[in-house]
């Protein structure tokens, strides 16, 4: 049931992509994205509109997603099947993590989830060269689910499976918007990350 619910949303977006309405910008938070999109996915619970399209990883470079996945400013959203390190290769490159797991907290300090960092490599690993593309990608975890006073609604959220799905998003560091300096300093640091040891950072919370 769940796959033929899938084929369905994949063939909505293809064929009747969403647009927001004119001075509308997507733009979500990380509590956002993992609260009221993520979190609704994996659940099966509807989306009005549903903006966020469903791609594979591996079947696109960055600069091919636009006009397919759901695109915010300089960002473009997608939501994909978690995948393991190998398997992020596209036609003309691969995705290589940089070893940075971020927590996300809610507004009450709750934590929703994580947050990987991966920059694009041209070429075939692991002798690519890396550009400035950037993918943040975020999973759920399943105790940080929206709270419930009913023990029924747990015992039916403890049965979801919080692992199959992630949303991607996707920028290239140098094209954010003027308003966006934080973010890019960010980047830059991420990018330098790569020149050092393969040993996973965390990020301090």
């Amino acid at each position: 049931m769940g796959d033929n619910n899938n084929n369905n949303n994949n063939n909505n977006n293809n064929n009747n992509h969403v647009k927001l309405p004119p001075g509308f910008w997507f733009c979500p938070s990380d509590e956002e994205l993992i609260v009221h999109f993520l979190h609704r996915k994996i659940s099966l619970l509807p989306f009005h509109p549903d903006v966020i399209p469903d791609l594979h990883l591996h079947s696109y470079d960055p600069w091919d997603l636009d006009g397919k996945a759901m695109s915010g400013g300089n960002k473009w959203y997608f939501y994909s099947r978690r995948t393991h390190e190998t398997t992020r290769i596209t036609s003309n490159g691969y995705w290589k993590s940089l070893g940075v797991d971020e927590t996300i907290l809610s507004t009450s300090n709750h934590n929703l989830g994580m947050k990987k960092y991966y920059t694009f490599y041209m070429g075939q690993p692991p002798q690519g060269h890396k550009t400035n593309w950037l993918m943040q990608e975020y999973s759920h975890i399943s105790h940080s689910s929206p709270s419930s006073s009913s023990s029924r609604r747990r015992r039916s959220e403890s049965k979801i499976d919080y692992s199959k799905w992630v949303i991607c998003r996707v920028y290239e560091s140098n094209s954010c918007d003027s308003d966006e300096n934080e973010l890019s300093c960010l980047d830059e640091v991420f990018l330098s990350l790569d020149d050092l040891d393969d040993d996973e950072i965390s990020l301090p919370h």
